[in-house]
């Protein structure tokens, strides 16, 4: 298998998570936020985490850069990958979390580990996310669509200001749900709610990198 050949410590999260296929994996299990803050070297975010750095290295330079890209690389292609593959997701997958959480918050209302103020969060999620996306799909994809880099550099720098929110509340929603982990006997419901939290939390996490590290910088440097 090719192995990565470029320097990763030097290297941002952002980028690595950009240029290498299966590096956003990487980061999520290692516990590495390489969506909102894709702008801190590698070295530094192991060092945030307390990570041994050569170990992290070696599952990096693990991976083959010549594998298939984990989204379309041309811009047209990967807005619409963005739209299919997310969008579409989180408008499916959220109103179904909420009304999970508010059956597993009544039913279990006693219960030590119950995640007293998972609906709310997941209401605030829907809400601003929602509202995020529309602006991406009404305003800011169709610019870049027509190469208007003039255009959109206000309505990307609004877009990461949501992003850095959203992360905001992911992190939330790993404290609540201590990190989707379900307790011990917990009914069905309980733990369907925890595997659809876990899952938003990838997607989410795995959309922000895919505007912050891929899409908006190709318009940000007039590319």
């Amino acid at each position: 298998m090719p192995q990565t050949t470029f320097p990763l410590h030097d290297r941002t999260v952002g980028e690595i998570a950009a240029r290498l296929p299966g590096a956003s994996g990487v980061f999520r299990r290692f516990g590495i936020d390489f969506c909102c803050h894709g702008e801190v070297p590698l070295a530094e975010a192991a060092n945030r985490r307390q990570l041994d750095l050569g170990a992290l290295e070696a599952v990096l330079g693990d991976l083959d850069p010549l594998a298939i890209p984990d989204a379309p690389r041309e811009t047209g292609a990967l807005i619409d990958h963005i739209q299919t593959r997310y969008h579409q997701a989180h408008r499916r997958q959220i109103p179904e979390l909420i009304a999970l959480s508010r059956k597993v918050e009544a039913v279990h209302a006693g219960h030590p580990e119950v995640p007293g103020g998972l609906a709310d969060l997941l209401q605030r999620i829907w809400g601003e996310l929602e509202v995020h996306m529309k602006k991406e799909e009404l305003i800011l994809f169709p610019a870049m669509r027509r190469q208007a880099a003039d255009r959109i550099a206000v309505p990307i720098a609004e877009m990461r200001h949501d992003h850095d929110d959203h992360g905001a509340f992911l992190a939330e929603l790993a404290r609540l749900t201590q990190d989707h982990t379900v307790p011990e006997g917990a009914c069905r419901t309980w733990q369907a709610l925890y595997a659809g939290t876990a899952q938003l939390r990838a997607d989410l996490m795995e959309h922000i990198h895919l505007e912050n590290n891929v899409l908006f910088p190709r318009f940000e440097k007039g590319a």
